[in-house]
This record gives C-alpha cells, sequence and structure tokens, in this order.
C-alpha cells in the first residue's frame, strides 16, 4: 500500500534565526496520521540544525543534493556517508535547477540516486518537461528517459526510492498543471515503475503547489503527495499543503 508524501524543499534559502522558528512551526502544527509523511531537505549548513530540531518529531529531513562518489578529490561535493552520519532520510537528486545550471547529465542523476540507495537513504528523482519540450508534444518521451536512466542504475533498488514529477515550467512560475494533465504523467510513470517491480514508489508532483490547489492535485489516483518548493518557507502555507 502506497503512502502520501509531502517534502519540503527550501532550496537555497534560510537562517539559523529563521530556520529554527519555521522548524518549530512545523513540529508543533504536525500531527502524525497514519500513512501521511511530513519531511524537509534543507541547504547542507542546516542539516545538523534540522536534526536536532526533528529527530524526537515525526517530520523527517534530507538534501537537496548527494554526490555520486563516495569520497576523495571532490572538491565541494557532499557523499552520502556523510549525509547519513546525520540521518537524513532523503535526497533529492535530479532536481531541473541542478539539470540546467549544473549540468546533471541523466547518467549524473542515476549515479546519485544509486549512491542514496547503496548507503540506505530515499533519493527522490525528480524528473519533467521544458516548456519546449512539452509543447512539441515531446513529455511523455522526456520523463521516461529521464526515469529509464535511473531505473537500470538502480535495478531492483527501484522500489525504495521516491519519484518527483515536476513540469520545469511549473517550477517558481506559478503556473500549475491541472490536476488531470498532471495525472496523465503520473499514470505514465506508474506504468513504468510496475515494469521494474517498483509499482508502490510514491510519485509526487511538484510546481507551483500550494494550498488552494493541493487537495485536487492530491487526490488523482496516482499523485501521492508533492515535492513544495517557496510554500515550503511558510508554516502555515506548507502545513495547509500536508494536510491536504
Amino acid at each position: 500500500m502506497r503512502g502520501k508524501l509531502v517534502v519540503g524543499n527550501w532550496k537555497m534559502n534560510g537562517g539559523l534565526a529563521g530556520n529554527a522558528a519555521l522548524l518549530g512551526a512545523i513540529t508543533a502544527g504536525w500531527a502524525p496520521m497514519p500513512g501521511r509523511q511530513l519531511a524537509v531537505c534543507v541547504p547542507y549548513p542546516y542539516l545538523m540544525q534540522a536534526q536536532a530540531a526533528l529527530s524526537s518529531t515525526p517530520v523527517a529531513w534530507g538534501a537537496q543534493d548527494v554526490s555520486e562518489h563516495a569520497a576523495g578529490a571532490y572538491t565541494g561535493e557532499v557523499s552520502v556517508g556523510m549525509l547519513v552520519e546525520f540521518k537524513c532520510r532523503y535526497a533529492i537528486v535530479g532536481h531541473s535547477e541542478r539539470r540546467q545550471f549544473f549540468g546533471d547529465t541523466d547518467a549524473v542523476v542515476a549515479a546519485k540516486a544509486k549512491a542514496a540507495l547503496a548507503g540506505g537513504m530515499v533519493p527522490i528523482v525528480c524528473v519533467g518537461e521544458t516548456l519546449a519540450e512539452r509543447d512539441a508534444g515531446a513529455t511523455e518521451a522526456v520523463v521516461l528517459r529521464q526515469l529509464d536512466a535511473v531505473l537500470r542504475a538502480v535495478g531492483s533498488d527501484a522500489a525504495r526510492m521516491v519519484v518527483a514529477y515536476e513540469p520545469v515550467w511549473a517550477i517558481g512560475t506559478g503556473r500549475t498543471a491541472a490536476p488531470a494533465e498532471a495525472q496523465a504523467v503520473h499514470a505514465t510513470l506508474r506504468a513504468r515503475l510496475a515494469k521494474a517491480d517498483a509499482v508502490d514508489a510514491p510519485l509526487l508532483y511538484g510546481g507551483s503547489v500550494k494550498a488552494d490547489n493541493a487537495g485536487a492535485l492530491f487526490g488523482m489516483a496516482d499523485i501521492d503527495g508533492g515535492l513544495i518548493g517557496g510554500a515550503s518557507l511558510k508554516s502555515t502555507e506548507f502545513l495547509a499543503i500536508a494536510r491536504a
């Protein structure tokens, strides 16, 4: 049985005082429910703060990326072993911003997902098409290409990962895929996961999710929750989304 999961992605935002207030409000306002999980993925410098604030709560935490390398001369990289020391459950891999601005290819994303799984973490594998790809009718081909690269790399471990569909044209733009549009892509991804014996891997939607559209999106048959960007920085909005 698939559970529901909502994950906040703070991106490159935060500060010690503001984080403390945000985490405190989230933990105070979140009542755990069976089959429902809440998590935040914070910038690397704040992992210790997240661990201290959340370790005795039902809210999980994670990182926004992870290196495909275990150790070595990779200045600026952070390995899965390092993240595990901070008890991170999740690591986002393949976010469109990493693909666009930092050159993460399908192969790199696959290697990162494999490294996270090997280290005992859960990768949140992001897939999604640009506006040009959508307008060209290439949505299905793009997201399946991105997902297939990961499935080939992780093999039988695919059932332990999370997949997030984030149409690039909807991230931070205020535009959101209509629930039926998002569901259609999620159904395609679910079918591909089923072929990999990972049909119950949670499928999240991301892209300008807000409290007023979360219920309709999460009500779709194959949408198991959300990967939430800007709205996760406001406790009331984030909690309202999570409760949806």
